[in-house]
């Protein structure tokens, strides 16, 4: 048997005491004090000589561990005796009270780590769920606000309010002026609404939790906002996301007139539709829906109105007109050139803040009527598309494909998955090919006909892996794609989705021509219609392939390469074209991430530039 030395014993002595209980834990806490005191009086009574009764010694020791001195020296027996009695019933009364109080201060230390106290705020911003999106949100939002005295954005969910407080931080380097407040409590529970005072909050966004059929959640959460039995009569502002276009009805069903649904695969696939075939789009919308830059913004100009959409064009020096929101009608980016201005219309802007859109006082413009070109684009040619894995969202995305390009093209899908069904559909200007087989085999990718191919489109396996294996699988496929370009000297495009923002980084160390990172897109939407909820039908109809969409167009086709003209020349000559120019990429810095890849949005007109072959003019146009 293993010896246990006297140490381990008396700790093990020692906790058996300490889990026998309360009562048990004072009755030796009293013996242990009763032996102290009896061993001080008996050395005290010793050490002097018996002076004073041995009895009394005791006593006068006992007393002055109780409350400090004897107060009942020179009394009786019996008057000692209920004094004593008074002095414990008032030492056990002071720690039962002392106790409670203790109790219920460290209860409300507890409720408020927990964040369950209400918030008093008004004109805030709220958001329900968590997710990884919430980081980019803050953020937007932060820089939303930089111009406000005082904001605030409130989040509620199940996750522990220290630990969103402390990950919001870690996040997020600089709030600015706004505060950040944290409360625990689930968002479909109608209770737990009423911590984040949604009464008087300016909007409300929901996230899309991540978990298996995360609609569901955003759906319930909708419901316990709308029918909640406190709620404000006024319509609330709220945003959320869906995954599943078959939810997107039920969702605007349960949210009527209150609620702005972001259809996440529907964005997704149309930007990389667009974007495919025009690489560096993707950086053009990051540009117009962020906050740090150019943005969208609403703005009546009564001095314009009877003049024409036309001539509005060249009304700014430094914002750029982009379309039209008639009063009592739907918003219409780049309408036909002599559509009137009346009364009570909203001109759509790029502007860098809601209030720097002034009329300029130029009276001559500058346009070098000699550098504008005249040439109009060719028609939609037939195009090879590869892509490059599969998802849910990936016959979405062969459906806008089937809106741009021309008649006659094929797209060849190769992927691991059993779930394509594209093939089952017909098309108008497609052809599909399915060819299942593993991406990242290179074998594969050498026979999957890239020296035809002209867009490569890597799709992330988002219904199969998680999102790092699934960011992993493409990332790898990319470093094929790259070899296999640079060994055989072939020429294509490559536009990525990657899931995690964190790799975009390494997306562009592996020299993607483009890449869309879903969940970003995604938070940009909802920061910007979570602070103006008309922005809504102007980013669907940015994002439609109906009407007119951006483009990046050769500056050549524009005005003459090498010779220096301002922007109103650039203006003037899209305008010939039934177009809007609304900024320029330069190929100098192309892949400089830090130059925001030379993507220039709303410049101001009067400043001068020369292009070059491979620039490229950023215009709405119909085609």
């Amino acid at each position: 048997m293993q010896k246990v030395s006297p140490l381990n014993r008396l700790r093990y002595w020692f906790d058996n005491l300490m889990s026998k209980g309360t009562v048990a834990l004072i009755g030796w806490i009293a013996l242990v004090a009763f032996t102290l005191v009896l061993s001080i009086a008996l050395t005290s009574w010793t050490i002097q000589g018996r002076p004073i009764a041995l009895l009394d010694k005791l006593w006068q020791a006992l007393l002055t561990a109780l409350v400090g001195f004897d107060s009942t020296s020179g009394q009786v027996w019996i008057e000692r005796v209920s004094n004593l009695l008074i002095i414990l019933i008032n030492f056990f009364l002071v720690s039962m009270v002392t106790g409670l109080v203790v109790t219920g201060v460290q209860e409300k230390i507890y409720a408020l780590q927990r964040g369950r106290s209400t918030v008093i705020e008004a004109n805030h911003t709220v958001i329900l769920g968590w997710s990884e999106q919430v980081f980019s949100i803050v953020s937007e939002l932060v820089t939303a606000n930089q111009n406000q005295a005082k904001s605030t954005i409130v989040v509620l969910s199940e996750k522990d309010k220290v630990e969103m407080e402390e990950e919001i931080r870690t996040h997020l380097k600089d709030s600015g002026r706004t505060r950040h407040i944290c409360r625990q409590g689930k968002p479909t529970d109608m209770a737990d609404l009423e911590i984040v005072s949604l009464n008087t909050a300016k909007s409300i966004i929901v996230l899309s939790p991540e978990q298996e059929n995360p609609d569901t959640s955003v759906i319930k959460t909708l419901l316990a906002i709308t029918n909640k039995p406190k709620r404000k009569s006024e319509p609330y502002h709220i945003v959320t996301e869906i995954k599943n276009h078959n939810n997107y009805q039920i969702a605007k069903i349960v949210g009527q007139d209150e609620v702005e649904v972001v259809l996440t695969g529907n964005l997704i696939a149309r930007v990389i539709a667009q974007i495919c075939r025009q690489p560096g789009l993707s950086i053009v919308y990051t540009e117009l829906l962020n906050f740090s830059g150019d943005e969208i913004y609403f703005h009546i100009e009564p001095q314009l109105v009877g003049k024409t959409f036309g001539e509005a064009l060249f009304a700014y020096e430094t914002s750029t007109v982009i379309g039209l929101y008639p009063s009592g009608g739907q918003p219409k980016l780049n309408p036909p050139i002599n559509t009137p201005i009346q009364a009570g219309d909203q001109l759509i802007v790029i502007a860098t803040d809601d209030d720097t859109t002034r009329l300029s006082s130029q009276k001559e413009l500058g346009i070098l009527e000699s550098a504008i070109c005249t040439a109009t684009s060719p028609a939609n040619e037939p195009e090879q598309f590869l892509i490059l894995g599969w998802n849910s969202w990936g016959t979405m995305l062969i459906r806008e494909l089937d809106s741009y390009a021309g008649v006659g093209s094929v797209v060849t899908i190769v992927a691991q998955s059993d779930a394509i069904d594209a093939t089952q559909i017909g098309f108008k200007n497609l052809e599909v090919v399915v060819k299942p087989a593993d991406t990242t085999d290179r074998q594969v990718l050498d026979s999957s006909g890239l020296e035809k191919t002209k867009h490569v489109i890597l799709l992330s396996y988002t219904d199969s892996f998680e999102l790092e294996q699934a960011d992993a699988i493409v990332l790898t496929t990319l470093l094929h794609l790259r070899d296999i370009a640079k060994q055989k000297s072939l020429s294509f495009s490559i536009t990525s989705q990657i899931m995690d923002v964190r790799n975009q980084t390494l997306a562009q160390i592996a020299q993607v021509d483009d890449f869309i990172v879903g969940d970003q897109l995604t938070s940009l939407m909802l920061s910007q219609i979570a602070e103006n909820k008309f922005l809504s039908p102007v980013i669907g109809d940015l994002l439609d392939s109906e009407g007119s969409e951006l483009y990046l167009k050769p500056a050549e086709d524009y005005v003459v390469l090498g010779k220096s003209v301002n922007f109103y020349t650039l203006v003037e000559a899209a305008r010939r074209r039934g177009e809007v120019a609304l900024g320029y990429r330069r190929q100098t810095a192309a892949q400089d991430i830090n130059q925001a890849y030379d993507v220039v949005i709303n410049p101001a007109k009067s400043n001068s530039i020369t292009f070059t072959q491979l620039d490229r003019i950023i215009v709405l146009s119909v085609g």
